[in-house]
């Protein structure tokens, strides 16, 4: 985009009201070999570096600046030459959040009412800027939307692709990657536990009360260990059939068997309501493994 507005300025330096004076001239030169040197330090530039320095809200306000102050320079109040405005707020439009693009849409509009009420007579400019101003700000609006439209879809999809929909626990690959992220950071001289729950004779469960009972005894489990670890203790998953697991870094080996009795004695402690009122007594064996620390 920066190479592109580039090459229209120089095009404009040889025709149109860029091209009337020198001074038209010499501004549309500066601002292109500008917007040249932008787009090579941005190509060469690590995206996260520029980030984190406000570098592309920033390229969007030189933008409405560089439009307002060509403008300006070559008295041009021409619905052309407020088009031009159109990019910086596409810009942020597409890539920033909402609080940035209100900014550089706010900056736009402020900057080219200041230009049409400099070189026009209140009437046409009042008219002028209602219509670029109503098109900028209508353009941003619909940006915005679709961008945390596609967000939330993104989220949603993220969630259903790491979250056993049936108890609410992370599925077996965030399971597999935060055991891998545990043995391989520093070790804390604490070790790494893992506990398996699996649900005994779960079959029998399905056959006797129906699919649908099975379903809520695991879902019941679910509770039952978030009941009884904390979320920032450890990840809680479903591993898949009737195996649920609890990943504990930062573990030792004495606190780990105390959790999985925790865990045991309160599936003990709390049967499943059935839908007729009735209480159900879940079966389940626990194994707990742990390991000390490794860095691979």
């Amino acid at each position: 985009m920066l190479l592109v507005c580039a090459v229209v300025l120089v095009v404009f330096s040889f025709f149109g009201p860029n091209a009337v004076s020198a001074t038209g001239i010499m501004a549309s030169w500066i601002s292109a070999a500008l917007l040249v040197a932008l787009a090579v330090a941005f190509r060469l530039t690590a995206p996260e570096r520029i980030d984190s320095r406000g570098g592309y809200v920033l390229i969007a306000v030189i933008g409405v600046t560089l439009c307002c102050g060509m403008n300006w320079v070559t008295s041009d109040p021409s619905a052309d030459a407020q088009a031009f405005l159109a990019f910086p707020v596409l810009w942020a439009g597409v890539h920033l959040r909402r609080g940035a693009v209100t900014l550089v849409t706010a900056l736009a509009i402020g900057g080219d009412g200041i230009v049409l009420f400099h070189l026009e007579p209140v009437g046409n400019a009042v008219t002028d800027l209602s219509f670029s101003g109503a098109v900028l700000a209508v353009m941003a609006v619909m940006l915005v939307r679709a961008g945390e439209t596609q967000e939330g879809l993104v989220a949603m999809l993220q969630q259903q692709a790491s979250v056993d929909s049936l108890t609410g626990l992370v599925n077996r690959r965030v399971l597999d990657e935060a055991l891998s992220l545990a043995l391989s950071t520093r070790p804390t001289g604490q070790g790494t536990a893992l506990v398996i729950v699996d649900v005994d004779s779960f079959k029998s469960i399905n056959d006797q009360h129906s699919h649908p009972v099975g379903d809520d005894a695991l879902a019941h489990i679910a509770g039952v260990l978030r009941s009884v670890l904390r979320a920032g203790d450890g990840v809680l998953s479903r591993m898949g059939g009737d195996e649920l697991a609890v990943l504990l870094p930062d573990c030792p080996a004495d606190v780990a068997v105390r959790r999985a009795t925790d865990v045991l004695d309160a599936v003990r402690a709390t049967p499943l309501v059935l839908p007729d009122g009735g209480l159900l007594a879940i079966p389940v064996s626990l194994g707990a493994a742990w390991v000390f620390d490794q860095v691979t």
